[in-house]
């Protein structure tokens, strides 16, 4: 596996702090969710930073490749064309899916696979396509989750660790998922940073959250707290990490804050420098950017973890190279593996989004908890796409108990654009809102971006009543 690139300290750039990123002192890098960039129009602020020399890395959130449908070649197509426009050094994604495709639903939001050789050998499958499509390399983050799936049969240690040696994908740690994932699911972040292959380590995230009853929720709208800087510098003493980067996606703090917040990850990662220093170990040992290996320890540990599935441990400090062959016979995801991995995240998803019966083994506390959460970011992400329609609904509070409502019988099947569409006919077909003029503002709303008329009354109870009848 080739070097990484050292990246440094970074943010993630998002519009809200546009102005406050650009002023930042010592900024080295920004990290944008590529979703919301398009290549050929990219934001004047993001494209004075570029001009500046400032690293983008483009962070994606759809591909889904832990689903079991193979990647869609025009989202690869997309993400790779923001790489390029952007003159990233690679791309990242995530571990996870993110919709189904019989019955046709989408989550808005990433949730785990299950860690079993099924859902591997497609990821791993997927992973494939992916690189062969992409023009520079990728990365994929673990992320954080509420739940477990039953009948498990690998540690994340273990996933994470064959998933590299399978692919040569290479990793993105988020040690504030590392946390979640303990306080939820009872992981030790210890044994995992132990077990992967930190060789393969691209960059780290950090971020804030909150616990409530027993849960942390994965917010990227607190402040960072003092647990997920601990398990930053556990990071830290076993590698050099090629760049780290602060992650804020709502809750914008003051300017002052966010720098005081880069300031500690800062000092996290220089506290280690020197400490290696101070214990005559080489600072960069193990550090992706050296092209060395892990340092001894850690690539022991790696190989112990490797060898029970492997068969073989891997020499220390060695990675395999992104190309380095077809799958072993009998390891590439086979079409039974995949209707296998289809059912399970489709029975899931459906209980998650369209009010089903949860399926055998999951926690059903915990499940209730995932469908409050992935309603709430709905309701919340489509009011940031059309941020007109609490306004015409009466504000905040009269527009989150309607979309509520909404949801729960309306799972969303396409991205959240089009979920904002469906939002308002929904509301046009029951003759809402009922304020007259209120009505008029969300038909013309709908009538410009649907590019279409509003449903005719006659039409408008038809489906009332065939509703009804489901």
């Amino acid at each position: 596996m080739k070097p990484m690139a050292h990246l440094g300290v970074g943010i993630g750039w998002r519009p809200e702090i546009a102005d406050a990123v650009a002023r930042l002192d010592g900024l080295d890098w920004v990290e944008v969710v590529a979703e919301n960039i398009c290549p050929g129009h990219l934001p004047e602020a993001l494209q004075r930073l570029r001009e500046r020399g400032t690293r983008i890395v483009p962070h994606g959130v759809s591909l889904g490749l832990g689903g079991a449908d193979r990647p869609d070649p025009q989202k690869l197509a997309a993400l790779g064309e923001r790489a390029v426009a952007l003159g990233a050094p690679l791309v990242t994604e995530h571990i996870a899916f993110v919709r189904a495709s019989s019955p046709v639903l989408e989550a808005g939001h990433l949730l785990p696979v299950p860690r079993t050789r099924d859902a591997l050998d497609v990821l791993c499958e997927n992973v494939r396509i992916a690189q062969d499509a992409l023009p520079v390399p990728l990365a994929l983050e673990n992320i954080a989750a509420l739940f477990s799936w039953p009948g498990e049969e690998m540690t994340e240690g273990q996933f994470l660790t064959e998933l590299v040696e399978r692919t040569g994908v290479r990793l993105l740690i988020d040690v504030a998922n590392l946390h979640t994932n303990r306080v939820n699911r009872g992981e030790d972040p210890a044994a995992v940073l132990d077990a992967i292959p930190l060789e393969a380590l691209a960059y780290v995230h950090v971020a804030g959250g909150v616990e409530r009853d027993g849960v942390w929720h994965d917010t990227h709208a607190h402040p960072v707290p003092p647990v997920v800087l601990d398990l930053l510098a556990e990071l830290r003493s076993r590698v050099e990490p090629a760049g780290v980067l602060l992650e804020r996606d709502d809750d914008f703090p003051p300017e002052a804050e966010l720098a005081g917040e880069l300031t500690a990850i800062r000092e996290v990662v220089t506290a280690g420098r020197t400490a290696a220093e101070g214990s005559g170990a080489r600072p960069d040992a193990g550090g992706p950017d050296t092209g060395r290996g892990p340092a001894p320890d850690a690539a022991a540990q790696a190989a112990r973890a490797a060898a029970p599935e492997s068969g073989a441990a891997p020499e220390p400090g060695s990675a395999p190279e992104p190309d380095s062959g077809p799958e072993p016979e009998g390891r590439g995801a086979g079409e039974a593996a995949r209707t296998r991995v289809a059912l399970g995240q489709a029975a899931l998803l459906s209980a998650l989004v369209a009010g089903t019966p949860v399926p055998e083994g999951f926690d059903r506390a915990r499940i209730r908890v995932q469908v409050r959460a992935l309603a709430a970011k709905r309701a919340d992400v489509v009011a940031k796409v059309a941020p007109e329609l609490p306004g015409i609904l009466g504000g905040p509070d009269p527009y989150r108990k309607a979309f509520l409502a909404y949801a729960k019988g309306r799972p969303m099947t396409a991205g959240y654009r089009r979920d904002a569409l469906d939002f308002a006919e929904h509301l046009l077909i029951q003759d809402l809102p009922a304020d007259p003029a209120a009505r008029r503002r969300l038909t013309a709303w709908w009538r410009e971006r649907a590019g279409a008329r509003p449903p005719r009354r006659i039409v408008r109870w038809a489906r009332t009543l065939a509703g009804r009848a489901a």
